[in-house]
């Protein structure tokens, strides 16, 4: 691993994310200087560390135990596996620290300077990097691209200190118990999906959502569908407004109130699942960035209101998930290597958004509601398909499911799409595909979609447009 500290630079990357390092690689095949650093000391942000990768590591081993509920649907017998909760989450950390090999192997061969350090900003044009070993050396560079990410939200209440987050869950070397009992705070992405895997591993879970939907901001049917099945194993209190957490005993209580009434419930642990606050290096101040709710504001182009700073993924807010951080590193490395022009755009809209729970969820680009508000609704067309009709959710017995596609209906363009069931996050990518490239119906209905596969679904239901 490379690491020499540069003292000038064509482009300071704090952070090496899915929103750093993407750009690093191609700033540096294009030529320019560039110095990536990052507190981790390896590639992968929070996705790797505590995120995504560890999180469906873990959720794969209880969607793998759940098939034995299915087994005499298949004509099979036998018993349910029992959980080794210290193997599973050894599964979890097998997978990181590959990935972690992986990723050194990919700095090895790339002419990006990396160094394991926390940045603080000096000035409009330095950096200070300060290395674990207490040792720090001043940076001077023409272009900063900020992707320091997020980190967990917690609530301001009595006794938030007693609860978890997800990185105490799902961090390198995790070693809390398995839960017998679990409250979780938050029916957010994070909240749902830790619900989900951990029933299926035989934690009982309460879940506490202020809103009176899960998801919120998600297409209605989308939360309905997810409450629907995941109600079935998982107590869910919906309009839910947590007022504390104290200890009583060795279990925990969480007060909350609802529709008027003081309640509470009790459990041996807590999980504080209540959304992500940017990160932002001490001394941010000195780059006069414009801020809104603590967020960086950015273009299209990933470029902040000071044109020496660009700011992909979590920190900006606006699509905090890694595979959006990593087309918007892109977008902004592609804008600094053509000197600062705005040759290439985010297209948010086109970023798909997965939920890894059992019923899984996905969507990209509008829904219906949100389309006919800004088309009108004689503009919109909704087409649908059933997976109660499809054979490979016949086969496996998961046919409570739909995928729902939203056409201009003067044009035929897909606007948005949203898939509930077997599938979805899958399903989802070719969906994406169509609206970042502007097709629409009749693309998808001439597409053939192998057979028998869900995926069939989208060509039907594409073909039941018409203009």
């Amino acid at each position: 691993m490379q690491t020499k500290i540069l003292d000038h630079v064509d482009c300071l990357i704090i952070g090496s994310g899915g929103g750093g390092y993407p750009a690093a690689f191609f700033l540096a095949k294009s030529g320019l200087t560039v110095l990536m650093v990052d507190l981790i000391g390896n590639l992968g942000g929070n996705c790797l560390a505590e995120g995504c990768v560890p999180s469906k590591a873990i959720r794969e081993a209880a969607l793998v135990r759940g098939l034995a509920d299915k087994f005499t649907g298949f004509g099979l017998r036998g018993a349910k596996p029992d959980v080794d909760w210290r193997a599973v989450m050894a599964h979890k950390d097998r997978v990181q620290n590959m990935r972690y090999t992986q990723h050194r192997e990919d700095i090895e061969s790339n002419a990006v300077v990396f160094l394991q350090a926390e940045a603080s900003i000096l000035s409009a044009d330095t950096a200070c990097l300060h290395t674990p070993d207490g040792k720090e050396r001043q940076c001077r560079f023409r272009h900063l691209i900020l992707a320091t990410g997020s980190r967990p939200a917690s609530l301001a209440i009595p006794g938030a200190e007693l609860a978890f987050t997800s990185h105490d869950l799902f961090r390198l070397g995790a070693d809390l118990p398995q839960p017998r009992h679990l409250v979780i705070i938050g029916g957010g992405y994070i909240g749902v999906e830790s619900a989900s895997m951990l029933q299926g591993l035989g934690t009982e879970v309460t879940l506490l959502e202020h809103s009176s939907q899960l998801l919120r901001g998600f297409d209605s049917e989308l939360s309905s569908h997810l409450y629907s099945g995941l109600s079935q194993r998982v107590r869910i209190e919906l309009s839910a407004d947590v007022l504390g957490i104290q200890r009583t005993g060795t279990d925990l209580t969480v007060n909350y109130s609802q529709n008027g009434q003081t309640l509470a419930v009790q459990g041996d642990a807590v999980l504080m699942a209540t959304g992500r606050a940017p990160v932002l290096p001490k001394g941010v101040e000195h780059l006069t960035l414009r801020m809104e709710r603590g967020y960086v504001v950015v273009d299209a182009s990933l470029r902040t209101s000071n044109p020496q700073v660009w700011a992909p993924g979590d920190v900006n807010g606006r699509s905090m998930l890694f595979h959006s951080a990593v087309r918007q590193s892109l977008v902004a490395a592609h804008c600094i290597v053509a000197g600062g022009q705005a040759v290439d755009r985010m297209r948010f809209d086109a970023v798909p958004m997965t939920v890894f729970t059992e019923p899984e969820l996905a969507h990209v680009g509008l829904t219906a509601e949100q389309a006919e508000a800004a088309f009108g609704k004689e503009a919109v067309l909704v087409t649908r398909y059933a997976y109660a009709t499809d054979s490979r959710a016949q086969i496996y017995h998961d046919t409570q499911g739909f995928i729902k596609l939203v056409f201009d209906l003067r044009n035929g363009v897909l606007l948005g799409a949203q898939i509930g069931g077997m599938d979805a996050a899958q399903l989802i990518a070719p969906l994406a595909l169509a609206i970042e490239q502007g097709l629409g119906a009749d693309a998808l209905a001439n597409t053939v979609f192998p057979h028998p596969m869900l995926s069939e679904g989208i060509n039907q239901a594409a073909r039941k447009f018409r203009p």
